[in-house]
């Protein structure tokens, strides 16, 4: 790599570096750095419905969207069971009361999904000052935390997602970033953070030839690489992962994949490689070196792996090391420089939340609650496990020294007490997220 796209990527880790210090909280996909990583949190090992948890808020309805935090508040997408009403939630941090519940959207005939998705699956953005919910197809708005208003709306981009939405809003310098990859339609396109206003739209271009219609579609958010003053926007779709121009939209290079599809973990960027994650029929993680122009297929894939790649879940790096848990509970430890297995271990459990990364822990968390903490390192060793009633699909917050965690039925605060800032040293609560006031926890 040239020491300018190097001195780009230093840039870029160094802004981000500085914007977690300065208590950014958790405000989107992935936490600040849109990477699952935190450098150092007090974080409990273990929780379990009567141990470490601060507050436990019951929330109606069928919705995976992860939890977002900034400015004391908790925002999150939810939606019936039957898609009939999408919402947004805001809690609030300290209490885990309900601050807004904001029906956004009625639908009398709403597309059907598949089991594992639902109708609020993509996770929202929070910047002072705005929220930015997205349900796919059905709409997109930007609404103020304050009073839960609408300031802009976006109704008119949509393609046929046949299972429902899953992508996940970018939220990058002055623009919004919205993927849309349906059996239809297939295109990124990015707004005007402050009015809504479409900036560009660029249509993926890849010939299917006979695949059928539901090997088009994909679910993937955006990872961001390059310099800072040249984001490139790394996103995955079916068939092929595209490097877009963040400031044009413009393509610049395209690596291809046989029959992927439904591809739905995020691509992570380590030093001049980045590694993307083809997703369905048969899940391969390919390491990518960056540059190039046009089809680098042949050129600039590095490394491959099959075994035990996950379809959902993201993968971490940690300390020069990429963590991967796949769907069946698959821990794989690898060298990037050359995907070398460093260790692999079964866990167990099934996993849609991608692994999060605390200073020198890992924390995952499966589909039926079971929690469990790895030491970060080249042996396996396993630090503690725990259990909550509900499982997640959703992946994890940090702020202030706990996790905020979204089941199929709750959203929790975990930590220890005498650990909280003085302004939220309360006492543990519980509510609804049907505007009744919390209760004490027993």
């Amino acid at each position: 790599m040239q020491h300018t796209q190097r001195a780009g990527l230093v840039l870029i880790a160094v802004s981000l570096v500085v914007f977690s210090a300065e208590g950014a909280g958790w405000p989107q996909f992935h936490g600040p750095a849109r990477d699952n990583r935190v450098p150092q949190a007090d974080l409990p090992l273990r929780w379990s419905e009567t141990q470490g948890i601060l507050w436990k808020t019951a929330i109606s309805g069928r919705a995976w969207s992860s939890p977002v935090v900034l400015g004391g508040q908790v925002w999150l997408t939810n939606a019936t069971e039957d898609g009939r009403r999408m919402s947004a939630l805001c809690l609030d941090l300290a209490t885990g009361s309900v601050v807004h519940d904001i029906l956004l959207l009625e639908n009398e005939n709403p597309a059907g999904i598949n089991g594992a998705n639902s109708y609020a699956s993509p996770t929202p953005a929070l910047e002072p000052g705005r929220v930015f919910a997205h349900f796919g197809s059905y709409g997109t708005f930007c609404l103020d935390p304050r009073d839960g208003k609408t300031l802009w709306e976006r109704r008119d981009l949509v393609c046929d997602h046949e299972v429902g939405p899953g992508s996940s809003v970018l939220l990058l310098d002055d623009r919004l970033v919205l993927t849309y990859d349906g059996i239809d339609a297939r295109f990124l396109v990015a707004l005007d953070k402050q009015t809504g206003r479409t900036l560009w739209r660029t249509d993926r271009t890849i010939d299917f030839g006979s695949l059928s219609r539901t090997m088009r579609k994909a679910f993937s958010t955006p990872a961001v690489a390059g310099s800072a003053a040249e984001p490139l926007l790394i996103s995955p779709g079916a068939g092929a992962v595209m490097a877009f121009e963040a400031a044009t939209g413009k393509e610049r290079w395209r690596v291809c994949y046989a029959k992927g599809f439904s591809t739905s973990s995020r691509a992570r960027v380590h030093g001049d490689l980045v590694f993307v994650n083809s997703g369905y029929s048969r899940p391969r993680l390919l390491a990518v070196r960056l540059g190039g122009s046009g089809d680098v297929t042949d050129t600039h894939v590095a490394w491959e792996i099959r075994r035990d790649v996950p379809v959902r879940a993201s993968p971490v790096i940690v300390d020069g090391l990429l963590y991967m848990v796949s769907d069946n509970g698959v821990v794989t430890c690898l060298d990037p420089a050359g995907g070398d297995v460093v260790w692999r271990e079964r866990i167990g459990g099934r996993y849609s939340a991608s692994p999060l990364a605390v200073g020198k822990r890992i924390y995952l968390v499966d589909e039926k609650g079971i929690s469990t903490v790895i030491q970060a390192g080249r042996k396996y060793l396993k630090l503690a496990e725990g259990q909550l009633d509900a499982g997640c699909m959703a992946s994890p917050a940090v702020v202030d020294d706990t996790l905020v965690l979204r089941t199929r039925t709750h959203v929790y605060r975990i930590g220890a007490l005498t650990r909280l800032p003085p302004s939220a040293q309360r006492p543990a609560r519980t509510g609804t997220a049907h505007g009744r006031s919390p209760a004490m926890l027993p």
